[in-house]
């Protein structure tokens, strides 16, 4: 119960950031990703676990852009949870994004935020002395199919690249990161998690 009370404050937390900024306006959004993929990171230099697997589905709230921020851009809040069809990392985010046009219907949209994750942290290694063969090969199936993310608490970055369809209506081409960066917690591990997808937006 613990993970969700804390994915739970990590929402409120964003609600709050919302409501103090006189929001009269914002948008729905959900979408389906791909849980773990590799070849971002390959691309990008961002590392990438790529031992859990199956989709994410993620649904979350924006704000309308933020006047008291002006200076920085006046972003957009945002919420979001996410859950995973194999039952393995699940996490919840709250954060700011820019929507930034290129041309007409397109635009892009950098965002970064703070998320916090069911998912496992400092795995116990395999190469201790006197371990029983269940118990190492427990711990060596973990190792092989879990991310150790080092923390439980992460960095959240995200790009997306977007196309608005109607006046309400847009769909976005969606990366999602989430690492510690060396910086939270206190664990050496990083092995993050990219997740990469298509959401739909719908404007109130």
């Amino acid at each position: 119960m613990s993970q969700f009370k804390a994915l739970g404050a990590v929402a409120a937390l964003a609600l709050g950031l919302s409501a103090a900024s006189s929001v009269q306006a914002g948008e729905v959004f959900g979408g389906v990703y791909a849980h773990d993929v590799t070849f971002i990171g390959s691309v990008i230099g961002v590392g990438a676990a790529g031992r859990e697997g199956g989709a994410d589905f993620m649904l979350g709230l924006r704000s309308d852009r933020l006047g008291a921020l002006h200076a920085l851009g006046s972003p957009q809040a945002h919420i979001m949870v996410s859950a995973n069809s194999q039952d393995t990392s699940h996490f919840a985010a709250a954060g700011l994004s820019w929507p930034i046009p290129i041309a007409g219907k397109l635009y892009f949209r950098p965002g970064i935020g703070l998320a916090y994750t069911t998912g496992k942290v400092n795995l116990p290694p395999t190469n201790v002395p006197g371990l029983t063969p269940a118990e190492f090969q427990r711990r060596l199936n973990l190792y092989n199919t879990r991310i150790d993310f080092g923390s439980k608490v992460l960095f959240e970055p995200e790009i997306a690249f977007g196309l608005r369809l109607s006046e309400k209506v847009s769909v976005e081409a969606s990366w999602v990161h989430l690492s510690n960066g060396r910086i939270l917690g206190h664990s050496k591990k990083n092995q993050g998690l990219d997740d990469a997808g298509v959401r739909m937006a719908w404007a109130f």
